[in-house]
């Protein structure tokens, strides 16, 4: 009877206390902590966004956990691959001899053989073995070797004219006068279109006018994500980060409490990379700031227990992050990706 009362608790426990670790897992940790400090009170990972074709490069910064970008495969490092197999060195090409190239050639000259060494032993034979008079044999055998002569000399003269005439029907083709500007459009010699993405990274100035910018969509993201504002995060975020921050707010208002972030001031600012994709512009900087970062609960008056959930209302903390601000050719700037 006891056995069955143990288990019976086993089992309820398990139950209850399952729930409350993954859904605390998936908090990341605590209740505290802002949304861009730290991510603790949110569901999404810490550090999520799109940095274009750096999305996943390594930084300095955490690693994109999040994003809609497609993750490049994993492809095995070449001083792995070498150390496993030893590189196959090609084969040099064996270049074809003459009378592989030329095997209507090759065929006559085998004819050719072939009878002169046919003649000379048949034709011998037949003429060591005549019992007609002297005369008569040295006239055969003297009109034999003319007529095999003869045959050689029309074979020679045969493959000869058919060399000729191979070479003059396929000369070399002559490139000298084509250039790209001559080129017709479409053929494999034109520009290639200037319709394709261009992913390369070109070197781009962040300037100070930029830098305040980039130091006000600090303040306004924090002070939008306070107030629990979708709209105003809408017009300093991407749609992609916009929706990372929806999700986190949603939890918040399911766990009944809010976080806030006030009086922030930046410390410090260092831009990390800036480049060109296309038509879009990315800046990565480094952000150090102090704010006042504390979590409140939504279901108990202040001055009650539990009412401060975490963090400190009067004393402010500071906070590191790397930031990536991305625009369409001269557009305002937008944040486009949070890292830890």
């Amino acid at each position: 009877m006891n056995t069955t009362k143990l288990i019976a608790a086993i089992i309820v426990i398990a139950l209850i206390g399952l729930p409350t670790v993954s859904f605390a897992r998936a908090r990341g940790g605590g209740y505290g902590g802002g949304y861009s400090s730290g991510s603790r009170s949110s569901g999404a990972p810490g550090s999520m966004g799109s940095r274009g074709s750096r999305t996943y490069d390594q930084n300095g910064a955490k690693p994109i956990e999040q994003s809609v970008t497609p993750k490049p495969s994993a492809a095995a490092p070449p001083s792995a691959a070498s150390s496993q197999a030893p590189t196959a060195q090609p084969a040099p090409a064996m270049q074809p001899s003459f009378m592989q190239r030329n095997p209507l050639l090759a065929g006559l000259a085998a004819g050719v053989a072939g009878s002169y060494i046919g003649h000379l032993l048949f034709g011998a034979t037949d003429s060591s073995a005549s019992t007609t008079d002297a005369g008569e044999t040295s006239t055969t055998a003297g009109g034999s070797n003319s007529t095999g002569i003869l045959l050689i000399l029309m074979l020679l003269g045969a493959g000869a004219f058919y060399y000729f005439l191979k070479v003059r029907r396929s000369p070399s083709p002559d490139f000298s006068g084509i250039t790209r500007s001559s080129a017709v459009s479409g053929s494999l010699l034109s520009e290639p279109s200037t319709t394709t993405l261009q992913t390369t990274a070109v070197a781009s100035e962040v300037t100070s006018a930029d830098k305040a910018v980039f130091q006000q969509l600090l303040t306004d993201v924090q002070s939008a994500w306070s107030n629990q504002d979708l709209a105003g995060l809408r017009r300093f975020v991407t749609p992609e980060m916009l929706a990372y921050f929806s999700t986190a707010l949603a939890e918040q208002t399911s766990l009944d409490i809010a976080n806030h972030v006030e009086d922030v001031v930046l410390l410090q600012a260092d831009v990390r990379e800036t480049w060109v994709e296309d038509t879009t512009h990315y800046a990565t900087i480094g952000l150090r700031w102090s704010a006042r970062d504390y979590t409140l609960s939504l279901t108990k008056r202040r001055g009650e227990p539990g009412y401060l959930v975490e963090g400190n209302e009067e004393k402010p903390t500071e906070a590191s992050e790397v930031w990536t601000f991305m625009r369409y050719q001269n557009g305002k700037w937008l944040l486009s990706a949070i890292q830890q």
